[in-house]
């Protein structure tokens, strides 16, 4: 299969024209995630890179789509600021041989960090964009400012869509100020429904927890720990994130540690990055998401593997060994998260696995429906990323 390399949105419009199936990438680190799509051509955005306009007082950012998101968060840092909801990096174990991700491509998979569990995902920061539909049609959404709604809910539409509804070509952004300092209260807690618990006492009260974490001591020790740990993280002007820290650890049952600054962000970065899952070599990754409070009830419902929690319990990370029995472990996933009203997505598998299970939870008969309309709308002939999500 032959690759194009566009470097404007009136060439991706031609391309789209011509009528031929396209598998759309950026540099390719999420090419695993989903089934493989069977194209006539890859159609890879990486030429259409750059910052378009970047107004540090206003806190916005527009690039485009095919810009490796390190240019951009160094351009974001110079001037102390980042993108609120810290887009993940999971080339190390989904992707090796990439050494980057674009920026169109993390709003494609609307890809969040651990500080989604307080800023919001991907999709609440993307204030509009250009792109390419399936007709061959240019159309822009939202704008440069909040206030500035025209069809801000498209924005969130294309966020998820993994390059089947259109082919993004610009995105407008939110950023936010860099904390001027962190730190993390590390708490030793080996029982997943005590930390749950300590959780969300701790997100009850109005100490600003961005983020927060559960590993046991295997994936403890993949980033720098040594024993089952809760990690809650602050982040604020110093004397703020001490008081603060000093609360959460004041009076606790459980032993404390406090981690600061660099070594703080370090490990949240890892945290976010589920650098544990490098050494899931042969394994399946499921990226299952509950509400918090149904967490510890579907932990022990899911297969025995390889798991964690982030989002404070909302994120269920589950890694299971190759298995022959592999359509019976999905359907015990997915019937587990279902009750509870989550969904699960197997993020990695081997194609022959890939090919037999659908990769991303079904929805009802209701929103299978919903679903295809939109999809008739945007791309009528099926001709973006055919089968990468069905």
């Amino acid at each position: 299969m032959d690759t194009v390399f566009p470097s404007s949105l009136p060439e991706v419009a031609e391309i789209v024209r011509e009528g031929q199936t396209l598998e759309v990438i950026g540099l390719g680190s999420k090419r695993a995630w989903g089934r493989p799509v069977t194209a006539g051509r890859c159609l890879s955005t990486r030429e259409m890179s750059g910052v378009l306009f970047y107004e540090p007082d206003e806190m916005v950012v527009s690039v485009k789509a095919g810009t490796p998101l390190s240019s951009l968060q160094a351009i974001l840092v110079e001037h102390q600021q980042r993108l609120p909801f810290e887009p993940p990096n999971w080339n190390s174990w989904l992707s090796p041989d990439c050494k980057d991700q674009t920026v169109g491509g993390v709003i494609a998979c609307n890809l969040s960090g651990s500080s989604r569990l307080s800023a919001g995902a991907a999709r609440d920061h993307v204030l509009g964009f250009e792109a390419v539909n399936g007709r061959g049609e240019i159309f822009k959404s939202g704008g440069r400012v909040v206030k500035n709604v025209t069809g801000y809910d498209l924005s969130k539409l294309m966020a998820g869509s993994f390059g089947t509804l259109a082919i993004l070509g610009e995105v407008t952004l939110k950023t936010l100020p860099a904390p001027e300092f962190e730190a993390t209260v590390a708490l030793q807690i080996s029982e997943v429904r005590a930390a749950l618990k300590y959780f969300s006492a701790a997100l009850g009260r109005s100490l600003e927890v961005t983020s927060a974490a559960w590993l046991p001591s295997t994936p403890a020790r993949r980033v720098g720990l040594e024993s089952d740990v809760a990690l809650l993280r602050l982040e604020g002007f110093e004397p703020s994130v001490r008081e603060r820290a000093s609360q959460l650890r004041d009076g606790c049952a459980y032993e404390t540690t406090l981690i600061e600054g660099e070594r703080s962000r370090s490990l949240w970065q890892s945290v976010s990055n589920a650098t544990p899952l490098v050494v899931c070599n042969t394994s399946a990754i499921w990226r299952n998401s509950v509400p918090p409070a149904s967490a510890a009830g579907v932990l022990a419902q899911l297969p025995e593997g390889y798991t964690w929690l982030d989002w404070g319990g909302g994120l269920i990370w589950l890694a299971l060994p190759a298995s022959l029995d592999e359509q019976s472990l999905a359907n015990k996933i997915r019937s587990a998260i279902s009750e509870c009203g989550g969904h699960a997505t197997m993020v990695r598998a081997s194609q022959t696995i890939s090919n037999a299970i659908l990769p991303f939870q079904p929805g009802s008969v209701v929103q299978q429906k919903l679903s295809a309309r939109i999809k008739a709308a945007f791309d009528p002939d099926g001709l973006l990323n055919p089968g990468r999500m069905n």
